[in-house]
């Protein structure tokens, strides 16, 4: 057994009832000991941290610090969280000379920088990592994490999540590196990150804030403000500027000349579906970043990696957060006096027939897919799964359950099981909303329906969503022939058939066992010449 072992175990165990309240756990268990010290928000102070974990087995505080052990920096995070007597931390992996050291942490890239994230008030304890999860099931890198117990200076203080920070890395955004030689030709043209956030530190947008008075001023993420060079500057602020000219242009749409020149769609509409998803109350205006690589890698500005999700999902009880109807990016036009309010970026693209023409097919693949409701509520289901055992020591040391904590809307959840059950009653109200409201528009739209009244058919399918068979059933008044077409969300026939209706109900079963999953339209053309359409989920 180590000296630092040996110190972070004898500080834990000597804390009264400690060994009560964290004896064995199925997550790892996180030691931390800052040996006198308090911990501020910046500078780090310089800390002992043992990490104990045996794979899917039981960890013990008694168990050696078989994980990581040894000198960190740590500092307090956050900024609405600050005041929360349960703290976030940022940590770095240090030397004892503090110099920053790399570790493959929980299976993850190897890397010194870290979060311990605290969920105090979202008592779900699902929600950022939900988000994260449902993000990288789209395509895009987002933060992974690993639900820990923490025992900071022999006190137990909760379930936690050791996550990655948002950082430039090729284990994480993956952009090429830039030093402060690169100051010309493609080497200047990235990586950079840059965010929209409380505090910035970098330059203006040159174009007003529709309905607020706060003008939108962007942050240099990477590289820092401490290090980037005043051609680096210069380059990024005159690219994100280059694409907010094309933007407010009158050939916004042109694919050549207009916003698309200078920005990568399909991030930016996967960035507001998740968003909106999630109505957050914070998106769109903190916490909201966007990246660019070089040229030569393509180099178009990319909306992302998403973050900070704890007041989403029906958690925040101020500007219409708990409603379930109506646009998170129309924020302005409901606090409008907000200081930070969502730039206009997203009502142009709003604008853009092309952009929801994309909006709506991106939308409509992916309700079939990762956010078909079941498979949402299935990773909501098995993340809470990972907290079950160590719930009731966490919501011991934070009695928050019933209890109002910012912004926790109303009505109070009683109890965990409440909280979860009321957040995937709002998810489903939600999602219906967007279904209804997301404008069917362009190639993946359903086909316009022209029906003579006076000589209606009914048409039902079921089940919907189907497995191995759908039955079609056709209410008719007379007899007719009826062709009826099965196209996949690209517009390919699947199949095609004809059904011999007679005065009555006809049932005609369909086999689509052979059917990739994903969304079908089912095209009806009678006699007449008219067409119907209806949609169709294959599991």
């Amino acid at each position: 057994m180590n000296r630092l072992f040996t110190t972070l175990v004898l500080a834990a165990l000597s804390m009264p009832g400690i060994a009560q309240q964290l004896d064995s756990t199925n997550l790892p268990i996180v030691i931390i000991n800052t040996n006198g010290q308090s911990i501020v928000d910046d500078p780090k102070i310089m800390a002992d941290m043992g990490i104990i974990w045996n794979g899917n087995g039981m960890n013990h505080m008694t168990d050696p610090m078989n994980h990581y052990n040894g000198r960190i920096g740590i500092e307090t995070r956050g900024q609405s969280s600050q005041m929360f007597p349960m703290k976030s931390y940022g940590i770095e992996l240090w030397d004892t000379g503090a110099n920053s050291i790399n570790a493959p942490l929980f299976g993850m890239p190897a890397e010194s920088d870290w979060i311990l994230y605290a969920p105090f008030n979202e008592k779900t304890l699902t929600h950022n990592c939900l988000a994260y999860t449902l993000s990288r099931e789209m395509g895009h890198w987002a933060s992974h994490g690993r639900y820990v117990e923490v025992v900071l200076n022999g006190q137990y203080i909760g379930i936690y999540v050791f996550m990655e920070k948002i950082k430039r890395d090729a284990g994480r955004v993956a952009l090429s590196s830039l030093d402060t030689s690169n100051n010309s030709g493609n080497p200047l043209t990235g990586g950079y990150i840059i965010s929209i956030d409380k505090g910035a530190n970098g330059w203006y947008s040159s174009y007003p804030t529709p309905h607020a008075s706060t003008i939108i001023r962007f942050n240099h993420v990477y590289p820092k403000i401490t290090d980037i060079t005043l051609p680096q500057q210069n380059y990024i602020e005159a690219y994100v500027d280059s694409f907010e000219n094309a933007l407010h242009a009158p050939n916004l749409q042109d694919t050549a000349l207009g916003w698309r020149k200078y920005a990568e769609e399909s991030t930016f509409i996967d960035y507001f579906i998740l968003n909106e998803l999630s109505r957050n109350v914070d998106g769109y205006r903190i916490s909201t970043y966007f990246h660019k690589d070089r040229a030569s890698k393509g180099g178009k500005l990319k909306a992302g990696p998403v973050w900070d999700y704890d007041i989403a999902f029906r958690n925040a009880n101020y500007c219409d957060a708990t409603d379930t109807s109506g646009w998170a990016y129309r924020f302005n036009y409901v606090c409008g006096n907000d200081p930070n309010p969502v730039n206009d970026w997203w009502n142009i693209f709003m604008t853009d027939t092309t952009f929801k023409k994309s909006l709506y097919c991106r939308w409509t693949a992916l309700r079939s897919t990762t956010l078909d409701t079941t498979h949402i509520f299935s990773l909501v289901d098995s993340i809470a799964a990972w907290t079950a055992s160590a719930r009731s020591r966490h919501f011991t040391r934070w009695p928050v359950l019933g209890q109002y904590v910012w912004p926790n809307p109303a009505p109070i959840q009683a109890t965990y099981e409440d909280e979860i059950r009321a957040m995937k009653n709002w998810m489903v109200s939600r999602m219906s909303w967007l279904d209804a409201n997301i404008t069917p528009t362009g190639n993946c739209a359903p086909l316009a329906v022209t029906e003579l009244n006076r000589d209606p058919l009914s048409i039902h399918l079921f089940p919907n969503p189907a497995n191995e068979k759908l039955h079609v059933q056709v209410s008719a008044n007379k007899p007719e022939l009826l062709a009826i077409s099965v196209l996949d969300l690209t517009g390919r026939k699947v199949s095609a058939t004809t059904l011999h209706l007679d005065a009555g109900t006809t049932i005609l079963p369909v086999d689509c066992s052979t059917w990739v999953s994903g969304f079908y339209i089912l095209e009806f053309t009678r006699e007449s010449g008219n067409r119907l359409a209806r949609k169709i989920v294959k599991r």
